[in-house]
């Protein structure tokens, strides 16, 4: 494919004029390697890589693909808190040393002596698998290099790996690539898969349309040289975003790119570097993606400009919050610079040629009749009506008690598109060709203060924190059904939801709130009943009902000896809440692996053999509990 004169003269003027030369990794050989130090090593996973709920906070080191290899210390410190869990980090161990700086090892199989019979007097105290203790600070010294565990797959771990981490005081998660591991080998140049532009504002376009729009970049010949294979026109307030991932030498499996930084005519105008990230703020990942395009494509494209209720750490983009105002007849070379933590770069380049809005009209002749959709992206309405007039039709917005005419923007495929800000007030509905369509915006909701939403059906309750940005809020009940927002639009900090179901409820206390996925999937929101009203918290938006969990959990008996009893529990609909397991009424450690749905016992006293009558109990989260006994 060939380049035009200008776009090859760009990509010239980065190869000689700036310089690609890598810089060295500040702090290095102050950590040992945790896994087979001083060989090879391999990751599962980097700092910054996007995942679902968070940024993730450290590296995930391959271990073989197996559990119990040696887990080192990675320098002289004291175990300063240790945690046994069912979920997230598992078993973890934090190591605080002299400079300050605190290290912790992740999803292991088991503590090595003796802090494991520290770990294990202590359950048996307070009798429950899960626990954080926070030993005194002399109690368990460590050496550079001294064993401490062994690897595992505990926790949320999707398979066996360790997770390490480097904190300060204040729990800020650093990149641990900074310290120069050299098990760690990477000279290959991030991966360009995805570019998307988004008009900002009512005048904005992208190839003369108001949408989100991706674009594939192609790579040019033995660079790591990005292009499109066309010149981009626009108008209007724009912003980038990239989909990029990175690979290390001799491993397929992709992982995160943490620096991000564009140019516009060779000056910078936005970056962003995931090198260092507040640990109470690594949730707010779905402000730093396009949490639109994660959800409904599975696609992590990281905005290259910042949006407005995002207070991360992460960036410098001082002019319009790194978003470009494209002016007509004008000629904007762009360059988007993706690096690595060793400093590998690749960039995209391309061109954005500024093109005054006007009225464009394509037909098809395979529409047969009139349709109306709409979607709301930021603070506009975008309204599609697909006409089989061959002059396009105006459609008729009601605001309040008025109505007014919204002309066509532009009409592609025999679908005109119309344009409104909603900042003008709430429309209550549109008609179009004799049909009237009610819209259902309930409120603007405003962020970062307190916003309390009544209605017929619900109350909701938005906290201070609970919104990124104004949210148009839509909110119905359809039968048992309760939907607020849609799926695709992220929460900061949950709100509070207070609905009074018309449903028949058998029982009250085995009734509760469930958030319905996409799928079949179904969530436990919880809530607490006051009369016939019941207030849940919800961390995201969507879908909502009220169900009864009328039924215990299931136990299957999987082995028993002397050394080891083993089960198999599981639960249909609220979830496993608790267990007891009793040997001749004195309580017996089980540990508890989700994953498969087992739990394990591990005895106080390794010499003394399992025997009598053992009980034990499973309560799901609605209070449902099944009792199973057995003998050995």
């Amino acid at each position: 494919m060939k380049l035009n004169k200008r776009l090859a003269l760009l990509i010239a003027y980065v190869f000689t004029t700036l310089g690609l030369a890598a810089q060295p990794a500040p702090e290095s050989g102050y950590f040992m390697f945790p896994i087979k130090p001083g060989q090879r090593n391999y990751l599962s996973g980097s700092m910054g890589e996007i995942r679902a709920t968070h940024f993730h906070g450290g590296l995930d080191i391959k271990t073989d693909q197996r559990v119990g290899l040696s887990v080192y210390a990675a320098a002289d410190g004291y175990i300063s808190r240790v945690k046994a869990s069912t979920y997230g980090y598992g078993n973890i161990i934090y190591i605080t040393h002299p400079n300050g700086l605190t290290t912790t090892y992740s999803h292991l199989l088991s503590f090595y002596d003796p802090l494991a019979d520290y770990v294990l007097q202590k359950q048996y105290e307070k009798e429950t698998f899960e626990l954080e203790l926070f030993p005194e600070k002399n109690l368990f010294p460590v050496k550079k290099g001294q064993i401490i565990a062994l690897s595992g797959n505990t926790g949320g771990s999707g398979g066996p790996h360790l997770h390490f981490e480097i904190r300060d005081a204040e729990d800020r998660l650093y990149n641990p690539l900074r310290w120069g591991f050299k098990e760690i080998i990477d000279t290959t140049p991030p991966d360009i898969f995805g570019l998307a532009i988004r008009p900002f504002n009512i005048h904005a376009r992208v190839n003369q349309e108001f949408a989100w729009q991706d674009f594939k970049p192609v790579k040019t010949n033995g660079a790591h040289i990005y292009t499109l294979p066309d010149t981009v026109y626009a108008h209007g307030l724009i912003g980038f975003e990239l989909q990029t991932s990175d690979r290390y030498d001799g491993a397929d499996n992709r992982n995160g790119t943490q620096e991000v930084t564009v140019y516009v005519n060779n000056r910078q105008v936005y970056n962003h570097h995931i090198d260092r990230v507040p640990f109470e703020k690594s949730k707010q990942v779905s402000q730093h993606i396009n949490y639109n395009a994660f959800r409904r494509m599975n696609r992590n494209f990281q905005k290259a400009y910042v949006d407005y209720g995002n207070d991360l750490p992460l960036y410098t983009a001082a002019h319009n919050r790194g978003r470009l105002n494209v002016h007509a007849d004008s000629t904007y070379q762009i360059r988007l610079e993706a690096k690595d933590s060793h400093n590998n770069i690749s960039n995209l380049i391309f061109l954005v040629k500024g093109q005054k809005p006007v009225f464009t009209q394509t037909l098809d002749k395979t529409v047969k009749k009139p349709n109306l959709s709409y979607e709301v992206m930021g603070n506009i309405l975008k309204v599609s009506a697909t006409d089989t007039s061959a002059t396009p039709r105006n459609v008729e917005l009601e605001v309040g008690n008025q109505r007014f005419s919204l002309v066509p923007s532009y009409t592609k495929n025999s679908t005109s598109v119309s344009l409104y800000d909603l900042r003008g007030g709430l429309p209550q509905s549109i008609s179009f060709c004799g049909t009237t369509t009610p819209f259902n915006f309930q409120a603007v909701v405003p962020p970062g203060q307190e916003y309390n939403f009544t209605s017929r059906d619900m109350t909701i309750l938005f906290d201070k924190e609970t919104l990124y940005d104004t949210l148009y809020l839509q909110a119905r009940k359809d039968g048992d059904i309760y939907t607020i927002g849609d799926y695709f639009t992220p929460l900061h900090k949950a709100m509070k939801v207070t609905i009074t179901p018309d449903t028949k409820i058998t029982d009250k206390t085995k009734a509760a709130v469930y958030y319905l996925g996409t799928g079949r999937g179904r969530g436990l929101a919880g809530g607490a009943w006051d009369g016939n009203s019941i207030t849940f918290t919800a961390r995201g938006m969507g879908k909502f009902k009220v169900m009864e969990d009328l039924k215990p959990p299931v136990v299957k008996l999987l082995s028993k000896n002397k050394d080891q009893v083993k089960f198999k529990i599981s639960d249909d609909l609220s979830g496993i809440n608790s267990f007891r397991c009793e040997v001749n009424g004195k309580w017996l450690l089980m540990k508890y692996e989700h994953k498969n749905a087992t739990i394990y016992s591990e005895k106080l006293d390794k010499s003394i053999p399992l025997s009598g009558k053992v009980v034990l109990k499973v309560k799901d989260n609605a209070g449902n509990e099944a009792v199973y006994n057995t003998t050995i």
